[in-house]
């Protein structure tokens, strides 16, 4: 039994991060970034702080619909503020909040499952 999901090679898979940036499949980024199966986007959000229900706009436009956005918070999980999250809630997305570490682990097992996921994720 083979226990490793196949990934398409088209797909975004988190490779590593630390070091104040990520590496997804292949590349290297040094800034926060959003990342859907399909593609990796620059975020404009430095500190979790910042979280609008708009800097998450290219989320709820994308094709397909996201299902569930893992929030990767930086170097420790932090809760989102209440009004926040009830407003993305309230667009019909689902948000988990992690640490980012937690955040792109959990990205990858479930992007290799064929789950309708994003990651918004700030570095460490």
């Amino acid at each position: 039994m083979d226990l490793l999901p196949r990934i398409p090679a088209d797909r975004q898979v988190i490779n590593a991060y630390g070091d104040g940036g990520f590496r997804i499949t292949g590349r290297h980024w040094t800034e926060s970034v959003l990342v859907f199966p399909g593609q990796t986007l620059s975020w404009g959000i430095a500190d979790i702080a910042a979280l609008t229900p708009q800097s998450l706009d290219a989320v709820f436009t994308m094709d397909p619909v996201v299902e569930l956005l893992l929030i990767g918070c930086g170097p420790n999980m932090v809760f989102i503020d209440k009004a926040v999250r009830a407003e993305i809630r309230a667009r019909g997305l689902v948000i988990e909040a992690l640490d980012t570490g937690a955040a792109c682990r959990t990205y990858n097992l479930l992007m290799g499952e064929g789950r309708r996921i994003a990651a918004a994720l700030i570095p460490v």
